[in-house]
C-alpha cells in the first residue's frame, strides 16, 4: 500500500509528541493537528488536547468535527499557566526561518516599512521561552529556509545565548518538520540538521530548498519513519477521511 508524503508528514508531526507526557499539545496546521491526534490515539495517550477554545477533549476526533466526549474546561487564565510552566508543546508555522531557528512570522522586508505583512508577532516569544516549541513547513523552499529572518518573532538559539540565562532557562526548539523532511538543532552549535528525509527526497533536494547550509549527520541520512498499518488506518479512515491532509501536502508518491 502506497503511503503519500502527506501521510509521512502527519507522521513525523505525531512522533514530536513522543513521550511528551501530560502536557498541553497545541498544533497550529492540519497535518499538525493529524500528528497531535495520531500521537494520543497510539503512543502518548496523556496529551492534553484542546478543542480550540476552552475545552480539553477526552478523544482526537475527525478533522474538523467537534469531538463527542469534553474531558475539562480550559479557561484562559490556566491556558497561560500552562504556557508560563513549560508544560506545553506548540508546533507553529513559519513564514521565514533560519539556521538558529528564529522564526518569522510577522513581515517580509525591512521591518518599518515591510514588502508583505504578515500575522504579526503573536505569542511566538513567549511560546519559544517557556516550553518546547517546534515547527511545521507545508513548502520547503529558499523563501521559507533563509539565511536571515526579515524579522524574529520565535527565538531560536543564538539569540537566546544572547539575551542570558533568563532567555535560556526554558528555550527548547525541538524540530522542524517540513514537505521534505526532518529537522533539529542537536548540534554543538546549535544550528539546523537534517534528521531524516521523506522517502523519495533527495539531499541534494533540501539542499537546494534551504537558503543556508545544513549540518548533515555522521554516517548518512536516515529515512523518514513510515507508519504502520494501524496508524495508516487511523489517518485514513478516523482521523481524516475526507482527505484534508492531502491539500496541504499534495500526493507527490514516496
Amino acid at each position: 500500500m502506497t503511503v503519500t508524503r502527506a501521510e509521512y508528514c502527519v507522521v513525523a508531526c505525531a512522533e514530536v509528541w513522543r513521550g511528551a507526557g501530560e502536557v498541553l499539545a497545541s498544533p497550529m496546521g492540519t497535518v499538525p493537528a493529524l500528528g497531535a491526534r495520531l500521537a494520543k490515539r497510539t503512543f502518548s495517550p496523556e496529551l492534553l488536547l484542546t478543542d480550540g477554545e476552552a475545552l480539553l477533549v477526552g478523544d482526537a476526533p475527525e478533522a474538523g468535527n467537534g469531538a463527542p466526549v469534553t474531558e475539562g474546561w480550559l479557561p484562559y487564565r490556566r491556558h497561560l499557566a500552562l504556557v508560563a510552566t513549560g508544560r506545553r508543546h506548540v508546533m507553529m508555522g513559519a513564514s521565514q526561518i533560519d539556521r538558529y531557528g528564529n522564526q518569522n512570522i510577522s513581515c517580509v522586508g525591512d521591518w518599518a516599512r515591510p514588502s508583505r505583512q504578515l500575522l504579526g508577532v503573536r505569542g511566538a516569544p513567549v511560546n519559544t521561552l517557556n516550553h518546547p516549541t517546534s515547527y511545521w513547513v507545508p513548502r520547503h523552499s529558499p523563501r521559507t529556509f533563509v539565511e536571515r529572518v526579515d524579522m524574529v518573532c520565535g527565538v531560536g538559539y543564538d539569540r537566546a545565548a544572547a539575551a542570558g540565562p533568563s532567555a535560556t532557562r526554558f528555550h527548547d526548539v525541538r524540530e522542524v518538520v517540513s514537505d521534505l523532511g526532518v529537522f533539529d538543532f542537536d548540534t554543538p552549535d546549535r544550528t539546523m540538521r537534517v534528521r531524516s528525509l521523506h522517502p523519495g527526497v533527495r539531499l541534494a533536494d533540501v539542499r537546494e530548498a534551504t537558503g543556508f547550509a545544513l549540518r548533515v549527520p555522521d554516517g548518512g541520512v536516515p529515512v523518514t519513519r513510515a507508519p504502520d498499518a494501524a496508524e495508516l488506518r487511523l489517518i485514513r479512515e478516523v482521523l481524516d477521511p475526507g482527505g484534508l491532509r492531502d491539500r496541504e501536502v499534495p500526493p507527490c508518491g514516496p
